[in-house]
């Protein structure tokens, strides 16, 4: 079975019923362990910077998005870790799948409209296109 599972993260809805998935998964096998990654958007992280008090108001605002899902690991006896990258998502994502050599990504659908997945492509699309192994993407 999947024994090192990443899970995409960024706090959306499509993320938190990914995180519903991986649990499952890793539910099967007492030796799966799910890594939760969330990446620092650059295009985002001057906001986010800007609003924050110092360093740790800043990872801690982070840690927050993904508390929902870190309940829902500690409530169903996963192991688990969070490691936070900085950069473009998608690329970010794929390096550290290859990288890390995961068993299988769970990544959540954006939902983009066809113009602008045409235009952009989605994370999950760049992710499926570009990882060394197995992707589940969820809706």
């Amino acid at each position: 079975m999947y024994k090192k599972i990443m899970l995409a993260m960024d706090g959306s809805e499509h993320s938190l019923r990914a995180a519903s998935e991986a649990i499952k998964i890793a539910a099967l096998d007492s030796e799966s362990k799910i890594e939760m990654v969330y990446v620092a958007d650059f295009s985002k992280a001057k906001s986010e910077v800007l609003h924050a008090q110092g360093r740790e108001d800043l990872e801690h605002a982070r840690r927050i998005r993904l508390q929902p899902v870190e309940d829902l690991m500690k409530s169903n006896k996963i192991i688990y870790d969070v490691q936070i990258l900085h950069g473009e998502p998608g690329p970010a994502l794929v390096d550290y799948v290859n990288k890390e050599k995961f068993d299988l990504v769970v990544i959540g659908s954006r939902g983009l409209n066809a113009l602008q997945e045409m235009v952009l492509g989605s994370v999950s699309h760049k992710v499926v296109k570009r990882a060394n192994c197995p992707v589940l993407v969820v809706k």
